[in-house]
């Protein structure tokens, strides 16, 4: 014998009158206060770790897409989508878990998604974990969204395009309160779904912007509530492409990429490599071939000289000096001591920092599942920071080139005479700021 809920309030029952308003002040603050919690209790607590969709690359909760019309956006999350439902490599190298995965194709049909699809499968079944659909009103939208995502609590969801769907501002709402608040519902839906992503396509502005972050088209409002967004670019025409990604859980990164007949792929077996070819691709642009190739051995050969560089390019050794002289002037090469250069390093194009590791994938280790997924610092394997990396003194912050020490040998860190062996700079008597190397006072000689 089942038991009847009522879906309805009785109405047969009075409810006590004599509720004092200072009682009801009192419950009301005892509601707003019970919201509060302390330190000790956010120590006890043990959350699951941070998934990803493409490990340090798309996160789980609601992320934007976005870049110029026709630069391969739809290609760019189809691929994503079907290498998630596969289980495979995304970005042609970035091996991904297998998850289920809804694409609200809205800008295209059913010919179009099975020629693409297809195309990017080179011939192989289409995955039965992909689903997707190519119509919906503004309202169907959501309520189709969220009641797939209540099957599939870690699914992926990319919505094509966010411009087919986008409702009116409400009365008296202005339209950057209407980007927030259609990104807030999206946020919210998934952090109603831990583990599931959101990946919304969205148009590019026209123009330039000092900020690639206010290139999205409408307002901040989007950005505001994203918890990452990404950029794709690449010339009209062009086969080579930059994905820049930045976000709450994920390092903000550059990276340089390739997009050839609707693949789009990492340049480098990894999302450090492709960052370094970023880098690399930065420091050429506006520069003939010689300084080019000069900027390009540099960087694969760090803290070479000039004599090594004309012996490997087959270039006039004067030559390389005045060549290497412009580039450490224009910013495009480091001095870290005499005769020798390195690339100037980017910590927008790195994709591990100190300040925010990238955290693990789900499932990485046995260890992670035994203590119920505690989100730990894991650097994800390929991503570790470079164990080379070249210290620095710390008395006059330039690189190190012995293994083991801390400084210079010439450097001395006492007040009465403090010098820079590596610029040859002479701080006594004077305490005025090095001009050259901007670490070290310049006293008796430059």
């Amino acid at each position: 014998m089942g038991i009847a809920i009522a879906l309805t309030p009785r109405t047969d029952v009075d409810e006590p009158d004599d509720v004092s308003p200072e009682a009801d002040g009192l419950e009301a603050t005892r509601k707003l206060l019970s919201r509060i919690r302390n330190g000790a209790w956010l120590d006890e607590q043990r959350f699951a770790a941070l998934q990803w969709t493409i490990p340090g690359l798309i996160p789980e909760g609601f992320g934007l897409l976005i870049g110029p019309p026709k630069i391969g956006k739809s290609w760019f999350v189809l691929g994503v989508g079907l290498a998630a439902a596969v289980g495979g490599k995304a970005l042609g190298h970035i091996q991904v878990e297998q998850r289920p995965v809804l694409y609200a194709a809205l800008e295209d049909g059913d010919r179009r998604m099975q020629d693409r699809s297809r195309h990017l499968m080179h011939g192989k079944a289409l995955p039965k974990p992909f689903e997707y659909f190519t119509q919906a009103t503004p309202d169907e939208l959501l309520p189709i969204i969220e009641t797939w995502l209540d099957q599939h609590p870690d699914g992926l969801v990319m919505l094509d395009t966010l411009g087919k769907v986008m409702p009116r501002a409400l009365p008296g709402e202005g339209v950057y309160q209407r980007d927030y608040r259609i990104g807030g519902v999206l946020k919210r839906i998934t952090d109603k779904h831990p583990g599931s992503t959101i990946l919304v396509v969205h148009h590019k502005k026209k123009g330039g912007a000092a900020d690639w972050m206010d290139a999205t088209s409408g307002t901040n409002g989007l950005n505001g509530s994203a918890d990452f967004t990404i950029l794709i670019e690449r010339a009209r025409g062009e086969t080579e492409a930059i994905i820049r990604v930045t976000g709450r859980d994920v390092n903000e990164g550059e990276y340089a990429a390739t997009a050839d007949g609707g693949h789009w792929a990492i340049a480098g077996e990894s999302l450090t490599e492709a960052a370094q070819a970023a880098r690399q691709t930065a420091a050429t642009i506006g520069l003939g071939e010689d300084s080019a190739r000069i900027v390009e051995y540099v960087t694969a050969n760090p803290n070479v000289g000039p004599s090594t560089i004309a012996a490997a390019l087959n270039l006039d050794g004067q030559n390389v000096r005045v060549y290497l002289g412009r580039l450490t002037a224009q910013g495009r090469l480091t001095k870290p001591e005499r005769g020798r250069y390195m690339a100037v390093t980017s910590v927008t194009s790195s994709p591990v920092t100190n300040n925010h590791p990238t955290p693990p994938v789900r499932g990485v280790s046995k260890e992670s599942d035994e203590r119920n997924n505690v989100t730990e610092v894991t650097p994800l394997p390929g991503l570790a920071e470079d164990a080379t990396a070249t210290p620095s003194c710390t008395i006059c912050h330039q690189a190190l080139t012995e293994a083991g020490a801390t400084t210079h040998a010439n450097c001395d860190p006492t007040a009465q005479r403090r010098r820079c062996s590596v610029k040859g700079h002479d701080t006594h008597p004077r305490p005025d700021v090095c001009s050259t190397c901007a670490a070290i006072a310049q006293g008796g000689r430059a």
